[in-house]
Parts: C-alpha cells; structure tokens; sequence
C-alpha cells in the first residue's frame, strides 16, 4: 500500500504540500484529483524518492522508496510518457529494463502483448511512437517488474476512446487481483469509472479524502431565492462553501440551518432548500476545488 503522512514540500516561501496525509489500500483504484499547480504531481514524485520532501514521510508497503530493493518490484511509477528514450525501440527499451529487475524475456514478450505493442510497433524507434503508444509503454514498464502497487499520472493522454477503455479494464483487473493503483488524471469521467476512493487536493491540502460512493452522494444543500445575487453574497458572507448551478440555484456545503439563518438575515425569500442531487464526480471537484485553486505556474505544483 502506499501510506502518505504530514507530508509538506516549500519551495522557498512557496508551499507547494501542506501536511498531506491518506492511504491507498491494496484492492482499490485511488483517484488523486485536484486542479492545476494544486500539489498533485509533486506529492506523486515525493512517493516515488524523485523530490525530497521538506517534512513528512511517504512509504511504499512501509518502506520509503529509496530503501526499496529493487523497487520496480515493488511499485510501478508512470509520470511522464514522453520520458523514454527516443532513438530505442519499444522491446530495447522494455529488455534493458528487464535486465535490471531482474525479470526474463518472457516477462517482455507478455507487456508487450498486454498493452498492444507486440509485432513491427516494438520494433519501431519511440521517437516515432505517438502519444497514445508512448503512453501503452510507459504502463508496460511499470507493469514490467510484476508490482504490487502502481502509481500513474495521467496515463490515459493521447489515447483514443477504445484506449481509454482498455487503459480503465487494465487497471481494474490489476486492483481486482489485490493490487494498489494510485490514478492522476483530469479525465474525470474515467476516473469516476475505475475509482473505489478519491483523495482531493486543492490549493497544496487535501480538501476531500474517502469513499467514492460516499462522496459524491454528499453533495450538501441546493437553494435557490427570490434574489439570487443577494442570497449568493449572504451566504458567502456567512463563511459558507457556495457553488452556482445553471439554473440560478446554489449547490452550499452546509446544513440547512446555517442556510435559513443567513438567508433571513439578509431578508431574501427562498423558493427551494433541499438536499442537492449527485451531479458526479465533476460536480464534486468542481465544488471542493473552486476555492482551492494556485497559479499552475509554480515549481511544478501540477
């Protein structure tokens, strides 16, 4: 598993991570979400030993990355697909690696198979290889060392729907067979496929962290008022997580208690107050990220 504990990385006056903490269990697909520049990829490159962290610690099964024997045995890392070696083949690249973990030819000729490069493209320069190819190499190599836990950062760009699908089953069968995914991506809809738990991280802290299921069916309130821009500046006012909707509504993040308060102190009559419907996942990140956004500019805080 991967076990993530008051982990805090600063550039200088800059926090990219603020005392980051969540787990990601063996027989689960964890989605890691968040905007852009919110702490998403420095968190995943502090796990994978690549960043050192300014306090906290990160393990992979109990062990910091950098103790790991052999730690593609361990856990298969993918945060850049474009990271390859351009002027080798996809096999040159696959059997180089092979012979450092340790794992046979046939082990080679399987990943090959699986992600659909076996035949005239394992022999083609990566140089040559489209996004979407780089990307089914990239998930072979981390699926070479035969892990237990795998980190990917957003494995499914430059694949097309088909792709897309294939990326989902292959990870769903890896997590069904007791393994541990931890998913990066902004393709929401997928991750809201393949995901049993979502970590949420804004603005460099993690703003939401458990259940799929049960976070996206905590949606909170919808209300909606006579004067829509005066009930929207009473209950910002009133400290209270606001969302608009496009019906000139308002998804809150707050009992309906705190809602009538603050609609009655700024005299607005209410048309509606009832708990909101699940829009998704798109509509939870979009709630628990709006107020959490950074410049997605800084020291690579993506």
């Amino acid at each position: 598993m991967i076990t993530v504990e008051h982990l805090t990385k600063r550039y200088g006056a800059f926090t990219a991570v603020n005392d980051v903490s969540f787990t990601c269990v063996p027989g689960t697909v964890t989605g890691f979400l968040g905007p852009n520049g919110a702490g998403k990829s420095t968190t995943m490159r502090m796990i994978s030993g690549l960043t050192p962290p300014s306090s906290g610690t990160a393990t992979v099964n109990g062990v910091a990355f950098r103790d790991l024997p052999n730690p593609g045995r361990h856990i298969g890392v993918l945060l850049d697909a474009s990271a390859q070696h351009s002027g080798r083949t996809g096999r040159e690249i696959l059997s180089l690696s092979a012979q450092l973990l340790g794992v046979g030819r046939k082990r080679v000729d399987a990943m090959l198979e699986l992600v659909g490069l076996a035949g005239p493209a394992e022999k083609r320069r990566v140089g040559n290889y489209s996004l979407g190819m780089r990307q089914r190499l990239g998930l072979a190599h981390a699926l070479l060392g035969d892990p237990s836990v795998l980190m990917l950062d957003e494995p499914a760009n430059g694949l097309d729907p088909e792709g897309i699908f294939w990326m989902r089953g292959v990870l769903r069968d890896f997590a069904d067979r007791g393994g541990t995914v931890m998913l990066s991506s902004h393709l929401l809809r997928e991750v809201e496929a393949v995901a049993d738990h979502l970590v949420v991280i804004g603005n460099g802290r993690i703003v939401a962290d458990g259940a799929k299921d049960e976070l996206l069916h905590a949606g909170g309130l919808y209300v909606r008022g006579l004067e829509p821009a005066t009930l929207e500046k009473a209950l910002t006012e009133a400290g209270l997580s606001v969302q608009p909707t496009r019906d000139g509504g308002f998804s809150v993040a707050a009992d309906a208690e705190s809602v009538g308060r603050a609609a009655l102190a700024a005299g607005v009559v209410l048309l509606e107050l009832r708990r909101a419907d699940s829009g998704g996942l798109e509509e939870m990140f979009l709630r628990l990220t709006s107020h959490h956004d950074a410049d997605d500019s800084t020291k690579d805080a993506a």
